[in-house]
């Protein structure tokens, strides 16, 4: 009995457990037909509601097509009597248009036959003044082309006599006004600005102490001497000029640095490469302390102010830089002082006229090193540092290299102009002035109808005789003021030059 009622218990639960899952399949299809019948019907309703708004959308479509048909049909009749009109309007335009077409054709014929009205009297015209013309040629014997050169050259004659005497009054009131108020003020700008006639020129020579030290400069096989050369960019020239050896270097800085560290090298006796490099270190720094203290000691001297630290600087290696004897440094000052005194005598801005009067030759620092004219140059640089435009105009065209924009600049010109040719500027060797004057009466006899040419007064003043028979009073005029302007243009020269043009008629007769 124990042993079989587990296995009727197991079997019993088979079969229940066969049993519950025939009912669950058939109760889980009766649940899954009740859900699909239940969608059906949800679609069915559905359809329908949309059938019937489908229905009620297709009558208000139909209802409204209706109306744009009717709208259009009567904007489309409104179009056209609109179009009619316009063309009834363009056929009365073109019936007007005809009218005027041929009205104007009308006009033209009657305008072609006064024309040929006309054309006959200009040729009777033509004719009439052809015989007057020929009459008139019978009675002077001469063409008309004669008559008119005899007519103009009397005109051009007459002409010349009154230009002549006009432009020399205008000449002469105009010169006698201006050299006195010019005489004036560049007197008391000159007594106002005293300083010494020459100005210090730098040097490259050195002395030695003995023949001997020659030889040590020089080295075994000539070592010291490039080392020298290398270290501070000069050439040691070593002649048979006693007791002195010359430093020449177109940097006059770095001919200063040579000649300071080659005098310091001789006074301290050792020369040697190693020796060299240091000297040549330390005098560069002294050199450059020596130019920071000169520029701002210039722009003490000329009062001005608001200079960058570099324009400074690059102003202080004028004083390394001369001009024909005139250290550059001094003549910057000068003639800042000089730009100030007549621009207050002119009622210019006097600080703007000593600026430009301080900086005008700043190029001539740099102009050694770099491609371009120191004015050019000076005012690029000054431009990089924030100078005023108007003194970079005077510095750019005291040259006449720009126009001059500015009564400023035509100041700093000027004031350039006295400070180099006032008396002990500057110092000329012999060669230089004989070929300058040899230069001024080449230039001179180059003209046609020069007779002779002498300059004088040392440079300052060329006078031409000229041939009376080939230059009348007028051309006299014109010829100088033509050597004049050559002479801006292909000579370089320290203030101005005069051209004097003299033309004597002389008669000869014989008595017989």
């Amino acid at each position: 009995m124990n042993i079989t009622s587990p296995i009727t218990i197991i079997l019993i639960s088979v079969l229940a457990l066969i049993v519950g899952v025939v009912v669950g399949y058939f109760f889980q299809r009766f649940r899954t037909d009740q859900a699909t019948k239940t969608r059906q019907e949800k679609a069915d309703n559905i359809l329908k509601i949309a059938n019937e708004q489908a229905r009620l959308i297709g009558s208000d479509a139909r209802e409204n097509a209706t109306k744009i048909i009717t709208a259009s049909e009567s904007e489309i009749k409104e179009r056209r009597i609109e179009v009619n009109k316009e063309i009834e309007r363009l056929d009365k335009r073109r019936s007007e248009l005809d009218s005027r077409f041929d009205k104007i054709e009308q006009r033209e014929q009657t305008l072609n036959k006064r024309q040929s009205v006309v054309d006959k009297r200009a040729n009777d015209i033509d004719k009439l003044y052809d015989d007057q013309v020929k009459k008139l040629e019978e009675i002077a014997q001469m063409t008309p082309d004669e008559a008119k050169k005899d007519l103009f050259a009397a005109v051009e004659k007459e002409a010349r006599g009154d230009m002549t005497r006009i432009m020399r009054q205008i000449e002469a009131e105009a010169r006698e006004e201006g050299e006195k108020r010019a005489r004036k003020l560049i007197a008391d700008a000159i007594q106002r600005v005293a300083s010494e006639h020459v100005a210090e020129v730098t040097r490259a020579v050195v002395m030695l102490p003995s023949e001997e030290m020659k030889g040590r400069i020089v080295g075994r096989n000539g070592r010291n001497i490039k080392a020298f050369e290398q270290a501070a960019g000069v050439d040691v020239i070593v002649d048979d000029t006693p007791d002195s050896v010359t430093v020449s270097c177109f940097d006059s800085v770095r001919r200063e640095i040579g000649r300071r560290s080659l005098a310091k090298l001789i006074l301290d006796g050792r020369i040697h490469p190693a020796h060299i490099e240091k000297v040549i270190e330390d005098e560069t720094k002294a050199v450059d302390k020596i130019i920071n203290e000169a520029g701002e000691q210039a722009a003490y001297d000329a009062n001005v102010r608001g200079l960058h630290v570099e324009v400074l600087r690059m102003m202080g290696r004028l004083k390394f830089r001369t001009s024909y004897g005139q250290n550059q440094l001094a003549h910057a000052v000068e003639a800042s002082k000089l730009a100030g005194i007549l621009a207050a005598e002119l009622g210019a801005n006097v600080e703007l006229a000593k600026q430009g009067g301080f900086l005008h030759d700043i190029g001539k620092a740099m102009d050694h090193n770099q491609d371009g004219t120191h004015a050019g140059l000076g005012a690029e640089y000054c431009k990089r540092y924030g100078v005023n435009s108007v003194v970079i105009n005077a510095i750019a065209s005291h040259h006449h290299e720009v126009d001059q924009e500015t009564v400023e600049a035509v100041i700093t010109e000027s004031a350039d102009a006295i400070s180099g040719a006032r008396p002990g500027a500057r110092r000329e060797d012999l060669e230089a002035y004989i070929k300058r004057i040899r230069s001024l009466e080449e230039m001179s006899m180059s003209f046609d109808g020069v007779q002779q040419a002498f300059a004088i007064q040392a440079g300052r003043e060329v006078r031409i005789l000229v041939k009376p028979d080939q230059i009348d009073d007028l051309a006299s005029i014109r010829l100088a003021r033509d050597i004049a302007k050559k002479i801006e243009e292909t000579m370089q020269y320290p203030g101005q030059i005069k051209v004097t043009v003299i033309r004597e008629t002389r008669s000869t007769e014989f008595a017989k």
